[in-house]
């Protein structure tokens, strides 16, 4: 995991990881600047080294010298063994109301130049007074304008064709998106999306994923949107990736803060919305993805302020992404992971967590590795012996009865708080809670009662899962059936107990595993070998 330093008043913004020769290289933006794009690198996708920042602001008078906001980095198929990282730019003249596409380029993923460029201002492309200033405006600069014999850097920043995409501060929401880039290259030709809107329809449903082909080095050329849902006002951070013969379109929704996806047989065909095209819930944001030598891998920042996502962000581990038998997308656990665990706990040692519960309410059975537990009255949790910081429950879990149950955990056996996941494991719903007591308080405002996250899973057995539930430091993860249902980062509670709770229910439990996981903090070891 990885955020910027607590109480510097920054935080990490959009992230893009790139995987070459064993290391993952992270970018990100840092909020709420936005003056530098950072980098980090890591030997294990989970604890990283700052290295020198990748690229600044312009100077004075730049195109780019307001603001910089989301990058993507690929290989540049142009010259092997260098890298382009395409980028977003604000400048001071048009107030950041305009969003350009810009260029760098690399020869190791450390040290990046900006690509030059020719720029006037917000008027559109075509404005015939912009032209003439743009052309003064290179001549003064000694870069090639747009009207220069071809040059492989001459056409940046790229800016939205009126033909296809609001262009106009004087349309739309009167502020042009055109931002959030990303390279695609399909065998044979290179496309360059972009976050974008249409030029026409409802205002606030106009967004789309604008699309460019590469006719020459360096060179885009406009095309008609690759997607628009007619649904959103944006569609922020797109990616494209292809498994087997299957496209699968993804993009972050500021609407409700998740990640989806659409699929697609062919990069220019109709893109398909499933039922089911969630990748991640609700706060997890501005996914991106990479490819490592086990597949693909989706990255994320998580924020724990909701209201701006500005402050208290994260990047959790990232997730690896999986083709189901029917062609959906999946978000698995990271198999790193694997690589803190440290011991196992016993199963077979579990008691009830409310002791003055009458006896003849409930029951509590480990026979043959196998948990039975019930309570016909009230509420009783089921809690394994000793307490847990970091760690990794898995279990197949069945309900019997018309009850409710689920999963506690980091709970103070004195005072119940902690952490509360409901289970509906018949309409397939889970729903995590902090909960908890503030003595300074008086009255009702004693009770402190958060709803952290929902996710929604189809099971096929009704009644039945299969569960795993991972607490990594401020990180919390519930896979069901494995798939990631919830991902998210709270630090309300770090330690405690851990069991499963029953309301009028009897649950079974089987091939159970307690694990206990090593801290994800980022060590001097980890951090001098990352």
């Amino acid at each position: 995991m990885f955020s910027e330093t607590a109480g510097s008043r920054k935080a990490i913004g959009d992230v893009d990881v790139i995987f070459h020769d064993g290391l993952y290289h992270l970018f990100h933006l840092v909020l709420p600047n936005h003056d530098f794009i950072a980098h980090a690198v890591s030997t294990d996708a989970l604890n990283w080294r700052r290295v020198n920042n990748a690229l600044f602001v312009g100077d004075p008078g730049s195109w780019d010298d307001l603001m910089l906001w989301t990058m993507h980095i690929s290989p540049d198929p142009h010259h092997p063994g260098s890298w382009r990282m395409f980028y977003t730019g604000l400048s001071r003249r048009d107030h950041g109301d305009y969003q350009r596409i810009g260029m760098a380029v690399s020869d190791d993923l450390f040290h990046w130049k900006k690509s030059p460029v020719h720029w006037a201002d917000h008027r559109g492309p075509n404005d015939p007074q912009r032209v003439k200033e743009a052309v003064k405006f290179s001549r003064q600069k000694a870069i090639p304008c747009c009207d220069a014999p071809y040059d492989e850097h001459s056409c940046f920043p790229l800016e939205p064709d009126p033909a296809f995409y609001e262009s106009s501060l004087d349309e739309g929401r009167h502020w042009i998106s055109f931002r959030d880039p990303y390279y695609f290259h399909d065998g044979q030709d290179g496309w360059l999306m972009a976050s974008a809107r249409v030029n026409h329809g409802p205002i606030v449903r106009r967004g789309c994923v604008a699309l460019m082909k590469e006719v020459e080095p360096n060179h885009f050329k406009a095309m008609p949107p690759l997607h628009h849902p007619r649904l959103y006002d944006d569609i922020e951070v797109p990616n494209l990736i292809c498994i087997d013969d299957d496209h699968y379109l993804i993009g972050s929704i500021r609407e409700d803060a998740k990640i989806r996806y659409w699929h697609s047989d062919d990069l220019r065909d109709r893109w398909q919305s499933y039922h089911d095209n969630v990748l991640l819930a609700q706060g997890n944001y501005a996914g991106r993805v990479c490819r490592d030598d086990q597949g693909w891998l989706l990255w994320n920042f998580y924020s724990m302020t909701t209201q701006d996502r500005l402050s208290n962000n994260i990047m959790p581990p990232p997730k690896r992404l999986r083709q189901n038998d029917e062609g959906l997308l999946r978000a698995v656990t990271f198999e790193g992971i694997d690589n803190y665990v440290r011991e196992t706990i016993a199963a077979q040692c579990v008691h009830g967590l409310i002791e003055d519960a009458e006896p003849s309410e409930q029951s509590c059975v480990f026979d043959n590795g196998q948990l039975e537990i019930a309570c016909e009255s009230g509420f009783q949790a089921f809690v394994f012996d000793g307490e847990l910081e970091h760690f990794r429950f898995a279990s197949k879990l069945s309900l019997d009865g018309l009850g409710k149950c689920g999963l506690v955990f980091r709970i103070d056996p004195e005072t119940r708080d902690g952490y509360y996941i409901s289970l509906d494991l018949y309409k397939g719903v889970a729903q995590l809670r902090a909960w908890g007591t503030d003595e300074l308080s008086l009255g009702e405002h004693m009770m402190q009662f958060a709803s952290l996250q929902s996710g929604f899973w189809h099971g096929e057995i009704r009644g039945s899962a299969d569960v795993k539930l991972i607490a990594f430091g401020s990180y919390i993860e519930l896979s069901i059936d494995g798939r990631v249902v919830l991902s998210l980062a709270d630090h309300r509670f770090s330690r405690g107990h851990l069991g499963i709770y029953l309301e009028t229910a009897v649950a079974r439990l089987s091939d159970i595993e307690i694990v206990r996981l090593a801290s994800p903090r980022q060590t001097d070891e980890h951090l001098t070998s990352g």
